[in-house]
């Protein structure tokens, strides 16, 4: 397959306590490394395995709205990776819908593989994850 038939999502999700202030990051790059889209939303209070979901389901809706043959999806959180395989089960009643959300979205894409990667391979989607929450924080600090 050529890397113009091709997309990476890499995604992650970070909290500042757990339960803590969240945040969801996500940077989708072509196969020559291109970033095509990317983005970082504040969560709220939730969960650091609530923010790793809903990072990956903000980059899935990214790479519904951009779609190509194969995307590669590019995870640090082993237990998201384990879950979406089938290893590990779903057993927590607050990821179920969110499980079932990110299938949905799967449902729309079409060719996807799933793999774990180090925390040093996923900086970027890191990093708009924390900026998220860094903003709010500042803001609430600032009115303070």
């Amino acid at each position: 397959m050529v890397p113009e038939e091709i997309l990476h999502l890499y995604t992650d999700g970070a909290c500042r306590g757990n339960p803590g202030h969240g945040g969801a990051g996500f940077v989708l790059t072509d196969g020559y490394g291109n970033v095509v889209e990317k983005g970082g939303r504040y969560l709220g209070i939730c969960t650091n395995n609530v923010a790793e979901y809903r990072a990956l389901i903000l980059g899935l809706g990214a790479a519904v709205r951009h779609p190509c043959h194969q995307l590669l999806i590019h995870l640090d959180s082993e237990l998201l990776v384990n879950q979406i395989k089938g290893t590990y089960r779903v057993k927590n009643p607050n990821l179920k819908p969110l499980m079932e959300e990110v299938r949905n979205l799967f449902s729309r894409i079409g060719n996807y593989t799933v793999e774990h990667v180090p925390r040093l391979q996923n900086t970027l989607a890191d990093g708009l994850a924390n900026e998220a929450i860094n903003r709010v924080l500042a803001r609430k600090n600032h009115v303070a």
